[in-house]
């Protein structure tokens, strides 16, 4: 007999205190970086949500779409001003945001999940009142700072066997706003008001790292509070430590920053003891009997 299939054979079996610890539960993914730009990594990204859930799995992918939204600024000649680093979102750039991520890119994602056999839908922000904003800051305009959510409609899509694509485009209290939400934060606000087991939170780094330079594979709430003041975690990686802590107190059980490059990356994170990337959590060991 083929060794291969005896190593895949061996493989399967020892996931199984693994598929059995996710039977049923929820785990939020934000999807983006370089693979939202790749075939072959968007429909092997696909696979694995597909493959999470046929085995039980009720996952939720919240995704970005930074770079197609300056291509489209660009063409149609709609100049971006930042404000400490961040984009003013006007009434017409807004209108950009919306097009393309809940258009273009969310259905792209869809698409890639139905290939694949899953039964994938696409929703915003704005479907059902999902997600309802405030402004983040009134320099920013139409950035949103997510104030209440209403996720019936993703308990509803899991009952029906679907899989919801959730674009980060949110309504607001007033009548007819729009506002644009960071991917990382949607997922997190998702995550929190799911309670999730699990948000996954794909980069195109290798992880948190410590002072020299190497991923920190687990961590603490308080060891990410004491090495962002160390200055240790700077740059992009702080909203994502944010996001996660915040999560983290919204009562999602763990949260992992996981490098996205690495193939099946997901699929390591949950069904294996051999991660890829940095997870934040207090004192839950990966793997649980099933049922505690």
């Amino acid at each position: 007999m083929n060794r291969d299939w005896i190593a895949t054979a061996r493989t399967l079996s020892e996931a199984l205190p693994y598929l059995q610890r996710y039977a049923g539960a929820v785990v939020v993914v934000k999807f983006g970086g370089n693979a939202m730009g790749d075939d072959a990594a968007m429909a092997e990204f696909a696979r694995d949500i597909v493959l999470m859930r046929q085995v039980g799995v009720n996952p939720v992918v919240v995704h970005g779409g930074g770079p197609m939204i300056n291509d489209l600024l660009g063409k149609l000649g709609i100049k971006s001003e930042f404000v400490r680093g961040k984009r003013v979102t006007d009434k017409a750039t807004v209108e950009v945001v919306e097009m393309v991520l809940s258009g273009l890119v969310n259905k792209r994602i869809v698409q890639a999940i139905n290939d694949q056999g899953g039964r994938a839908v696409g929703i915003s922000g704005k479907d059902d009142d999902l997600i309802v904003c405030e402004p983040d800051d009134p320099e920013l305009g139409f950035v949103g700072r997510p104030v209440e959510m209403n996720v019936q409609i993703l308990r509803d899509l899991f009952g029906a066997g679907m899989i919801p694509v959730v674009a980060p485009v949110a309504t607001g209290r007033n009548e007819n706003e729009t506002f644009n939400v960071n991917g990382d934060t949607a997922a997190g606000a998702l995550a929190g008001a799911l309670k999730a087991d699990r948000l996954l939170l794909l980069t195109d780094v290798s992880g948190v790292k410590d002072e020299s330079g190497s991923v920190v594979t687990q961590l603490s709430p308080q060891e990410v509070r004491d090495l962002t003041a160390r200055g240790v975690i700077a740059g992009g990686m702080i909203p994502k430590t944010e996001t996660a802590l915040a999560a983290l107190e919204a009562g999602v059980r763990a949260v992992v920053i996981l490098d996205g490059r690495v193939p099946n990356a997901c699929l390591l994170e949950l069904f294996t003891d051999h991660g890829a990337g940095s997870i934040i959590r207090s004192t839950e060991p990966r793997v649980k009997p099933r049922g505690q």
